[in-house]
């Protein structure tokens, strides 16, 4: 039967990952993977099994959108076992179901294997809870980074949840940032979490204000974690 399993392989620590997920990559005949995707996760795929790197960055794709799908469907095709292995959560703020739907077009069966979403795990490795009774009751992920060309942009300042977490937001902070500070003060803390969980992580802490002066000065670079809102502060207590 042809069949291809969407994977979440975690935030990036490999231990995260979750046993049916590691059972898929061990059984995989073809692992279609992405940037993020921790490579010693790849250390146990079975002998003989086609990996195929498909990583995105900002302004440099290895395979488009279109070309990853096309792929899906050839190896697909063959009759294979097919992981299609995504940094995350397949469905949150990814492709997950833009290939799905594809997929489905083309009458081939599939599977979501969810992952840990990096926008809970890195605030969390951090010392950040993104609720607490005392200071936060409601938390949304968010996109830094829209399609280009779309028509409606999403304003960060209508977002009326106690705690934003925003993913892929680095290059585009100035906008987000300045969008926010119509509706919250300059002082709301704000964290950014580069590499969360794994042993390159790094915490910038700072506020609205004076954000985006600190991250060119620290030089942060994607991939990050943003987090606003008041639970930030427990970081001081609860930061390792």
């Amino acid at each position: 039967m042809k069949k291809v399993y969407l994977v979440g392989a975690g935030p990036g620590d490999p231990g995260l990952i979750t046993v049916k997920a590691l059972e898929l990559i061990k059984k995989a005949d073809v692992i279609i993977y992405d940037r993020l995707v921790s490579k010693d996760l790849l250390k146990h795929a079975k002998e003989g099994a086609e990996l195929i790197y498909v990583g995105k960055r900002e302004g440099r794709h290895s395979f488009t959108q279109e070309e990853i799908n096309k792929l899906l469907l050839e190896k697909a095709e063959e009759g294979r076992i097919v992981v299609r292995l995504k940094g995350g959560d397949p469905f949150v703020l990814g492709r997950g179901g833009e290939e799905a739907m594809v997929l489905v077009k083309a009458g081939i069966d599939y599977e979501v294997v969810p992952g840990v979403t990096s926008a809970i795990a890195a605030p969390a490795a951090a010392g950040i809870p993104l609720t607490d009774r005392r200071y936060a009751s409601s938390f949304a992920v968010v996109t830094g980074q829209e399609e280009p060309g779309k028509k409606e942009r999403l304003d960060y300042g209508a977002i009326g949840t106690d705690t934003i977490v925003l993913l892929m937001g680095v290059s585009n902070l100035g906008r987000i940032v300045e969008d926010l500070m119509r509706t919250r003060s300059r002082d709301t803390p704000v964290a950014i979490i580069e590499r969360g969980t794994t042993e390159d992580q790094r915490v910038i802490t700072s506020t609205l204000g004076e954000v985006v002066e600190k991250a060119r000065e620290m030089g942060v670079r994607p991939p990050a974690v943003i987090v606003v809102g008041d639970v930030v502060r427990l970081r001081e207590i609860l930061g390792k």
